[in-house]
C-alpha cells in the first residue's frame, strides 16, 4: 500500500445513490470463519514475497485462481505487460477475477491486491530498503478474507446479486515518490474491463493488522458518500467498533482508478499500521479478531445487499 496522499482526484461524473443501511438482522447471514481466512494468509506468506514478475507471485496467482475455481467461481486471468520502470525489459502482471452467478446483471465487486512490496523503504536501516517485505497485512490478509468470503458465497449464492472477487497485481510496485508506478493492476483492470459496471465496489487494504482501525477514507467519502454511509451504517448496526465513522486522510489506492472509471467504489483501509512497508509486516502482526470483523461485515452486506435503496 502506498503512502497516504492528499492529492486532487479528477472528476468522473459519479451519481450519488440512495441509502438503506437497515435490515441487516432481518436476513440470515452465514458466519464468517477467521480461522479459514488465516489459512490463506499463512499460505501466501509462506510462498515468499509476491513481487510482480517473481516465482512467488506466479505461485500465488495459481493458488488464488485455483481456490476461487474450487469454490465455484468462474475464473478469468487478466495478464498484461508494462514497461518495467526499474530494470530493463517488460513487467508481466496478472489480475484475477472470480465471478459468482456471472449471468446476473446486478453485481457487487470485492477487491484487494495480492502482490507484496519490493522495497522495505520504511526500515530505519537504509541498507534494507531494497529488500522485499513479507506482506502479511499489506496484501495477504485482505486476499485471505476474500477467499473465505468466496467459499461461503460459492456454497450459498446470495438471492439477487452476482459477486465478483477481483485480486489486483502490482499495487505496491512503485518506489517512494514514484506515484505513477503504483496501482498498476487496477489501472490495467479498468482499461481492459470494457462494459463492466458493478453496482458497488468495495476494496480492502491493510485491514486486520494489529493496532489498525478503519475510517471513512477521504476519496471514498468525497466520491461515493452513499456507499460509505451504507457500509459504515451496517458496521454500526452489527456493533463492529473496528469501523470508525470519521473521515480519514485520502489514500492513493486501488479504488482511485475504479472511481476514475465511474465505479461507485470505496476503500476499507486499515489506518495506523506500525509495520507498514517494513520487514516486520509478518504473521505476528495479524489480528484475528479484526479479520473476523471485516469478514462479518462483508458477508452481512452480501446477504442483505439493500444498496442502493430501491
Amino acid at each position: 500500500m502506498p503512502r497516504v496522499f492528499v492529492v486532487a482526484l479528477p472528476a468522473a461524473g459519479l451519481v450519488a445513490a440512495g441509502l438503506l443501511a437497515g435490515g441487516c438482522a432481518a436476513k440470515e447471514v452465514p458466519a464468517f470463519s477467521a480461522d479459514s481466512a488465516l489459512v490463506h494468509v499463512e499460505h501466501q506468506v509462506a510462498l515468499g514475497p509476491r513481487v510482480p514478475g517473481s516465482p512467488a507471485r506466479d505461485a500465488a496467482a495459481r493458488y488464488l485462481a485455483r481456490t476461487l475455481e474450487r469454490h465455484g467461481a468462474s475464473v478469468s486471468l487478466q495478464a498484461f505487460e508494462v514497461d518495467d520502470p526499474y530494470r530493463p525489459g517488460r513487467l508481466r502482471l496478472i489480475n484475477i477475477m472470480g465471478s459468482f452467478a456471472p449471468d446476473r446483471g446486478r453485481r457487487l465487486m470485492l477487491a484487494a491486491h495480492y502482490d507484496s512490496r519490493p522495497w522495505a523503504d520504511q526500515e530505519a536501516d537504509s541498507t534494507l530498503w531494497t529488500t522485499p517485505i513479507p506482506g502479511a497485512v499489506d496484501g495477504a490478509v485482505s486476499t485471505g478474507i476474500l477467499l473465505e468470503v468466496a467459499r461461503v458465497v460459492g456454497a450459498r449464492l446470495p438471492a439477487d446479486i452476482g459477486v465478483d472477487v477481483v485480486l489486483f497485481d502490482g499495487e505496491d510496485y512503485g518506489k517512494e515518490g514514484d506515484l505513477q508506478y503504483y496501482l498498476l493492476g487496477s489501472q490495467g483492470f479498468v482499461a481492459r474491463a470494457a462494459g463492466y459496471r458493478p453496482v458497488a465496489a468495495i476494496l480492502l487494504d491493510m485491514v486486520g493488522g494489529r493496532g489498525t482501525r478503519v475510517q471513512q477514507e477521504g476519496f471514498s467519502r468525497q466520491r461515493a458518500p452513499a456507499l460509505v454511509d451504507f457500509v459504515f451504517g451496517r458496521a454500526a448496526a452489527l456493533g463492529l467498533d473496528y469501523f470508525e465513522p470519521v473521515e480519514g486522510t485520502p489514500v492513493y489506492d486501488d479504488h482511485v482508478p475504479l472511481l476514475q472509471a465511474g465505479y461507485p467504489a470505496i476503500d476499507l483501509f486499515g489506518y495506523g499500521y506500525g509495520a507498514w512497508h517494513t520487514l516486520g509486516d509478518d504473521l505476528d502482526q495479524v489480528d484475528a479478531a479484526r479479520v473476523a470483523d471485516v469478514g462479518t461485515l462483508l458477508q452481512s452486506i452480501i446477504y442483505d445487499f439493500s444498496y442502493p435503496a430501491r
